[in-house]
């Protein structure tokens, strides 16, 4: 006769959670991730603008590039979504959409 199986209790079966290790596990890589990258980009650039130039770390020149960007989309979006709406899309209408007299069925 084989020994019973044991079943791990109900506590322990609820205190496992793989989810939530599956997310810690993803964040701590993705830190890992972004520390490799600062590390990594931390070279002496110059940047030249028109009037001035500056010197500055190659990472905050990235941050900044990617600034301006989410900026500059998120600006441009609204500016598209509003020219769209202003030009004459009509309201919808519900009781257009309600089937004509000879369409509606009807009970008995």
């Amino acid at each position: 006769m084989s020994p019973p199986v044991r079943r791990p209790s109900r506590q322990v079966a609820e205190a496992w959670q793989p989810r939530l290790y599956a997310i810690l596990v993803g964040l701590l890589l993705i830190i890992a991730y972004v520390v490799a990258f600062v590390v990594k980009n931390d070279d002496d650039v110059k940047l030249d603008f028109v009037l001035f130039s500056t010197e500055t770390t190659l990472i905050w020149l990235i941050l900044l590039s990617l600034g301006l960007g989410i900026l500059i989309g998120v600006l441009l979006s609204q500016l598209y979504r509003r020219r769209r709406g202003d030009r004459g899309r009509e309201p919808r209408n519900p009781v257009a959409e309600l089937p004509r007299g000879d369409e509606a069925v009807r009970e008995p």
